[in-house]
Protein backbone atom coordinates (compact mmCIF):
# COMPACT_ATOMS: atom_id res chain seq x y z
CA UNK A 1 0.00 0.00 0.00
CA UNK A 2 3.18 2.32 0.50
CA UNK A 3 3.07 4.61 -2.48
CA UNK A 4 -0.74 4.49 -3.39
CA UNK A 5 -2.95 7.29 -3.42
CA UNK A 6 -4.88 7.43 -0.26
CA UNK A 7 -7.70 9.49 1.12
CA UNK A 8 -9.08 10.11 4.55
CA UNK A 9 -12.99 8.07 4.81
CA UNK A 10 -14.92 8.72 8.23
CA UNK A 11 -15.72 4.86 9.77
CA UNK A 12 -18.85 4.38 12.11
CA UNK A 13 -21.06 7.14 11.34
CA UNK A 14 -18.16 9.72 11.55
CA UNK A 15 -16.97 8.96 15.14
CA UNK A 16 -13.57 8.06 14.05
CA UNK A 17 -11.74 8.13 10.44
CA UNK A 18 -8.60 6.79 8.81
CA UNK A 19 -7.02 6.92 5.48
CA UNK A 20 -6.55 4.05 3.52
CA UNK A 21 -5.85 3.51 -0.45
CA UNK A 22 -8.63 5.07 -2.86
CA UNK A 23 -9.11 1.49 -4.30
CA UNK A 24 -11.06 -0.29 -1.96
CA UNK A 25 -14.81 0.22 -1.81
CA UNK A 26 -17.27 0.43 0.59
CA UNK A 27 -19.24 -2.82 1.04
CA UNK A 28 -22.24 -1.36 2.42
CA UNK A 29 -22.84 -0.01 -0.63
CA UNK A 30 -23.41 -3.27 -1.98
CA UNK A 31 -24.63 -5.19 0.91
CA UNK A 32 -26.10 -4.77 4.53
CA UNK A 33 -22.98 -4.78 7.11
CA UNK A 34 -23.43 -4.89 10.54
CA UNK A 35 -23.29 -1.70 12.84
CA UNK A 36 -20.03 -2.82 14.69
CA UNK A 37 -18.38 -3.26 11.20
CA UNK A 38 -16.84 -1.59 8.63
CA UNK A 39 -15.57 -3.26 5.34
CA UNK A 40 -13.76 -2.39 2.59
CA UNK A 41 -12.93 -4.35 -0.40
CA UNK A 42 -10.10 -3.85 -3.12
CA UNK A 43 -12.22 -6.78 -6.16
CA UNK A 44 -9.48 -6.45 -8.50
CA UNK A 45 -7.00 -7.51 -5.67
CA UNK A 46 -9.36 -10.00 -3.06
CA UNK A 47 -7.93 -8.09 -0.47
CA UNK A 48 -10.53 -6.21 2.18
CA UNK A 49 -10.26 -4.58 5.57
CA UNK A 50 -12.22 -5.20 8.13
CA UNK A 51 -12.55 -2.77 10.99
CA UNK A 52 -14.79 -4.08 14.07
CA UNK A 53 -16.18 -3.46 16.99
CA UNK A 54 -15.52 -6.23 19.66
CA UNK A 55 -17.18 -7.19 23.07
CA UNK A 56 -14.99 -7.29 25.72
CA UNK A 57 -13.51 -11.15 26.80
CA UNK A 58 -12.63 -10.85 30.38
CA UNK A 59 -10.91 -14.36 30.23
CA UNK A 60 -8.05 -13.05 27.38
CA UNK A 61 -5.34 -10.01 28.47
CA UNK A 62 -5.76 -7.03 26.29
CA UNK A 63 -2.25 -7.98 24.53
CA UNK A 64 -4.03 -11.00 23.07
CA UNK A 65 -8.00 -9.51 22.56
CA UNK A 66 -7.41 -8.92 19.12
CA UNK A 67 -5.48 -12.14 18.33
CA UNK A 68 -8.38 -14.28 19.86
CA UNK A 69 -11.33 -12.92 18.05
CA UNK A 70 -9.32 -13.53 14.44
CA UNK A 71 -8.71 -17.29 15.44
CA UNK A 72 -12.48 -17.11 16.44
CA UNK A 73 -12.95 -15.95 12.55
CA UNK A 74 -10.45 -18.86 11.51
CA UNK A 75 -12.24 -21.16 13.38
CA UNK A 76 -15.63 -20.32 12.38
CA UNK A 77 -14.57 -20.84 8.92
CA UNK A 78 -12.55 -23.65 9.12
CA UNK A 79 -9.63 -22.56 8.57
CA UNK A 80 -8.01 -22.48 12.39
CA UNK A 81 -4.49 -24.31 10.57
CA UNK A 82 -4.31 -21.86 8.05
CA UNK A 83 -4.12 -18.81 9.44
CA UNK A 84 -1.09 -16.84 9.80
CA UNK A 85 -0.63 -14.03 12.00
CA UNK A 86 1.51 -11.28 10.61
CA UNK A 87 1.22 -8.98 13.53
CA UNK A 88 -0.98 -8.29 16.78
CA UNK A 89 -0.53 -5.83 19.52
CA UNK A 90 -2.17 -3.56 21.35
CA UNK A 91 -2.11 0.15 21.10
CA UNK A 92 -2.89 3.30 23.74
CA UNK A 93 -5.25 5.53 21.99
CA UNK A 94 -3.82 8.65 23.11
CA UNK A 95 -6.67 11.41 24.40
CA UNK A 96 -9.28 8.84 24.91
CA UNK A 97 -9.57 7.03 28.60
CA UNK A 98 -12.20 4.95 30.36
CA UNK A 99 -11.98 6.71 33.78
CA UNK A 100 -8.77 7.04 34.96
CA UNK A 101 -7.44 3.98 33.08
CA UNK A 102 -6.46 4.75 29.40
CA UNK A 103 -7.92 3.31 26.44
CA UNK A 104 -6.12 0.49 24.31
CA UNK A 105 -7.06 -0.40 20.82
CA UNK A 106 -5.90 -4.36 20.07
CA UNK A 107 -4.72 -5.26 16.29
CA UNK A 108 -4.55 -8.59 14.79
CA UNK A 109 -3.57 -8.72 11.23
CA UNK A 110 -3.75 -12.26 9.58
CA UNK A 111 -4.35 -14.40 6.47
CA UNK A 112 -6.47 -17.28 6.32
CA UNK A 113 -7.51 -19.90 3.35
CA UNK A 114 -10.44 -21.63 3.89
CA UNK A 115 -12.30 -23.98 1.37
CA UNK A 116 -14.71 -22.71 -0.82
CA UNK A 117 -18.14 -23.99 -0.12
CA UNK A 118 -19.28 -24.42 -3.75
CA UNK A 119 -16.18 -25.42 -6.09
CA UNK A 120 -15.49 -22.69 -8.60
CA UNK A 121 -14.45 -24.06 -12.13
CA UNK A 122 -11.85 -21.34 -12.30
CA UNK A 123 -10.86 -22.17 -8.94
CA UNK A 124 -10.47 -25.90 -8.05
CA UNK A 125 -7.96 -25.33 -5.08
CA UNK A 126 -8.70 -23.70 -1.81
CA UNK A 127 -10.21 -19.85 -1.53
CA UNK A 128 -8.86 -16.86 -0.03
CA UNK A 129 -10.67 -15.38 2.09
Amino acid sequence: MAGESSTRRPLFGGAISTAFPVRFQDVSNIREVPDHQEVLVDPARDESLIFELLDLKGEVEDGGSALWFLRDVANEQDAADNLVVEHSGTIELAGLRSGEAPAVAGTAIGKLVSKCPVPYPDYPAPCLC
